[in-house]
């Protein structure tokens, strides 16, 4: 264990409140992690739990992403139909890893897309395509179509869910299953967030502020 100076000992303890992990005052003061623990038990400096040393972390990271500057009324437009997409057919755990939107209407992926694209600057080589197809549909074939329809190529697209002999009665989507995936967990709280403004300007609970009172 590299020992860290007395007269560090404030610093090390300063660093460390401010919300710098371990590890990273270690590289501050120019020594082991083992010291930096030393130093801050003897300060009584309680260590941070798991979830906020996480919580600190995400925090500093940076997105992946940025909010494109645009006041324009299609962009407006788009916002609210985005919201209101993921709102209904998006995954909405906010401790998933990112955005995840699934729907078998071509028009409505299109228009979810034309919305991260119009609200967002992306790292487009993030984004996902899963297919939930059945054995009887050709799945070179589906590829190739929704690659060109969302603008997303190929490589990008994951080994798809296909379900083996599909009974007569079951209603086949023609084109499958889809989900748009973005792996940035920041991209899905910002969304989160927009679908949040959207039901609070319009509603407290299921109660319906503007319109005929229930």
């Amino acid at each position: 264990m590299s020992s860290i100076p007395k007269d560090q000992w404030a610093r090390v303890g300063e660093l460390y409140t401010a919300g710098l992990p371990m590890r990273a005052v270690a590289e501050k003061v120019h020594s082991s992690l083992d010291a930096v623990t030393y130093v801050l038990r003897k300060l009584d400096i309680p260590r941070r739990s798991f979830r906020d040393a996480s919580r600190i972390t995400f925090a500093a990271k940076l997105p992946s992403f940025t909010i494109r500057k645009s006041a324009s009324a299609m962009t407006k437009e788009l916002n609210a139909i985005g919201a209101m997409l993921y709102w209904a057919e998006g995954h909405k755990t906010s401790s998933a890893p990112g955005i995840d939107f699934a729907n078998s209407d071509p028009r409505m992926l299109v228009l979810f897309m034309k919305f991260l694209r119009s609200r967002y600057h992306l790292d487009e080589k993030r984004l996902r395509v899963y297919i939930y197809c059945y054995a009887n549909q050709p799945i070179d074939g589906l590829k190739e179509y929704w690659s060109k329809l969302l603008g997303i190529p190929r490589p990008q697209f994951t080994k798809p869910y296909v379900r083996e002999n599909p009974t007569m009665n079951a209603r086949q989507m023609p084109y499958g299953l889809v989900h748009i995936r973005y792996s940035d967990k920041k991209l899905l709280l910002d969304v989160l967030n927009l679908i949040e403004s959207y039901r609070s300007k319009y509603c407290v609970g299921t109660q319906v502020v503007k319109g005929d009172a229930l």
